[in-house]
């Protein structure tokens, strides 16, 4: 069988690295949306039978869900438990994911700005320099070399007026309640998490490697200065974080992309309160998931009360589909099965390899925790969403599950 989509390769490089000179911003394509029309197309009745045997076999002990809908005809195939609300992991980055992508848009750009005022004679600038950090997420301190660059090619090597560092965060990030401290590692932040010390040392070394030095009194916290000219930016796109927080399942990708949501919604808020307010306002609003036992506490899944069902992953799923920037991003990014990503070694056997676009989600000691959501091709042609979430249990015997699902999606009807 073939893979559902031929994708194009996603070139990492072009978007890792998004430059732009000058300080003209672009502006976002129209949402195209996939339709669905009422219409009579009929769902695989053998794969319902299927699915239905799936759900009855003995199994090991633990909580058990799933629900599979059939994108191509709009119609839900089967379900078992599938409104049952339970500890999703990281499959609960495909909600901060697609909602994040449906506020910000698929090409949302992260901006890292560079300004100067007043003038420059003889290499020295009499006046400021100002440095407007954003929240890009990837942006790290080597990073910060292009921008001493531009200063140097300006011709300015001194400057007698004050460096004012604009930041969103002043304080580091920390861990939310309920994870685990080893559980996201601060060094695998981008600099702008980090707190403003360490942003203002990078920057000042930064400066001195080009022949800039500028003493501790004149590196001040502020906001760019009115009258300041844009000088240099650099541009990042958002698919990269998204990439890295469902190929990788990266937890600070994910936190990082909440604090987006929340700054870009009020940036006088508290990021990360915002940016939960407005995943759960996304279920109601966008899904209609009115059940009181969803649970959302972060972006990333790393908190253990965070509680969805198999049914909402797959709105999630179903909302991307219609959505078709977004479902076309989800396409890119999301893991493939025996390829890339978390799935690189699951599912890799010639029956399910290339066939499924998922994403996992795995809490294993001491809570027994895997998931897996995604899009694969039913055995009729038919585009299929499912999701899978199994708790207290190994999770070994959980991922046989999920491999057992995906098979029993793809596999051919025998008529």
């Amino acid at each position: 069988m073939k893979p559902i989509i031929k994708l194009n390769q996603y070139v990492v490089l072009a978007f890792a690295m998004a430059l732009v000179l000058g300080c003209k911003s672009g502006k976002d394509n129209k949402v195209k949306e996939n339709t669905l029309q009422v219409n009579n197309i009929p769902v695989d009745k053998d794969l319902r039978s299927r699915l239905n045997e799936f759900a009855s076999k003995p199994r090991t002990k633990g909580n058990f869900a799933f629900s599979v809908y059939d994108l191509t005809a709009d119609k839900p195939v089967c379900g078992y438990d599938e409104n049952k609300t339970l500890p999703v992991a990281s499959c609960l980055k495909l909600l901060s994911g697609v909602a994040g992508l449906h506020l910000l848009g698929t090409h949302y750009m992260y901006a890292t700005s560079l300004y100067t005022k007043g003038n420059i004679d003889n290499g020295t600038l009499h006046g400021d320099v100002a440095f407007k950090c954003g929240l890009d997420p990837q942006l790290n301190e080597p990073d910060l070399d292009m921008f001493a660059k531009q200063l140097k090619k300006k011709g300015i090597m001194k400057v007698d007026g004050k460096l004012v560092v604009d930041l969103v965060l002043t304080d580091p990030v920390k861990s939310e309640q309920h994870w685990y401290p080893w559980d996201l590692s601060f060094s695998k932040y981008g600099l702008f998490y980090k707190g403003a010390p360490r942003v203002k040392k990078a920057l000042k070394a930064a400066l001195q490697k080009q022949g800039i030095n500028m003493p501790d009194s004149q590196v001040v916290l502020g906001r760019v200065p009115k009258g300041s000219m844009c000088l240099f930016r650099f541009r990042r796109p958002v698919e990269p974080v998204i990439q890295r927080m469902w190929k990788n399942s990266s937890n600070t990708q994910a936190t990082s992309l909440l604090y987006t949501i929340g700054h870009h919604i009020n940036p006088k808020g508290v990021p990360t309160v915002v940016g939960v307010n407005y995943l759960r306002k996304f279920l109601k609003e966008e899904l209609k998931q009115t059940n009181k036992a969803i649970v959302v506490h972060d972006g990333c899944g790393l908190c253990i009360h965070n509680h969805l069902s198999p049914a909402v992953l797959v709105a999630v799923l179903r909302y991307g589909y219609m959505h078709q920037p977004i479902y076309k991003v989800l396409m890119r990014e999301l893991s493939i099965s025996g390829v890339d990503g978390t799935l690189r070694s699951e599912m890799n056997s010639p029956k399910l390899k290339g066939l499924v676009h998922g994403k996992t989600g795995t809490l294993s000691h001491p809570y027994g925790i895997s998931s897996l959501a995604g899009y694969c091709q039913g055995g009729n042609g038919h585009l299929l969403a499912f999701s899978i979430v199994d708790s207290e249990m190994s999770v070994l015997d959980a991922r046989v599950l999920q491999k057992r699902l995906c098979e029993t999606l793809v596999k051919k009807s025998d008529n």
